[in-house]
């Protein structure tokens, strides 16, 4: 389960399955960086979990031909027909503060 994960624990994980996927496309670092436009030691860092940024997760992804992953990993939020309404049609743009109580 990923809640009971530390981030350190979870960023990881997502780069161990980055290379599993290049692994299970046959690709070598050398050929995901240069689908990507990255650098060889970028994409290996990423792999072993050293904080990427999300720029290159997302370049690493499109180079495996898994950027789908990305809607499972994040949906689009779900948008309330009430909420709409009340606000005139358009959707919320920031968070209101808790009423203290």
């Amino acid at each position: 389960m990923m809640d009971t994960k530390t981030d350190a624990e979870v960023v990881h994980e997502i780069g161990r399955r980055l290379r599993a996927y290049r692994l299970l496309g046959n690709l070598g670092i050398v050929a995901v960086a240069a689908r990507a436009g990255l650098n060889r030691n970028t994409v290996l860092r990423a792999e072993a979990g050293a904080n990427p940024r999300i720029e290159t997760v997302v370049r690493i992804l499109r180079a495996l031909g898994r950027l789908d992953a990305v809607e499972a990993f994040l949906p689009a939020a779900p948008v309330s027909p009430l909420q709409l309404l009340a606000s005139g049609g358009k959707p919320r743009q920031r968070a209101r503060r808790r009423a203290r109580g």
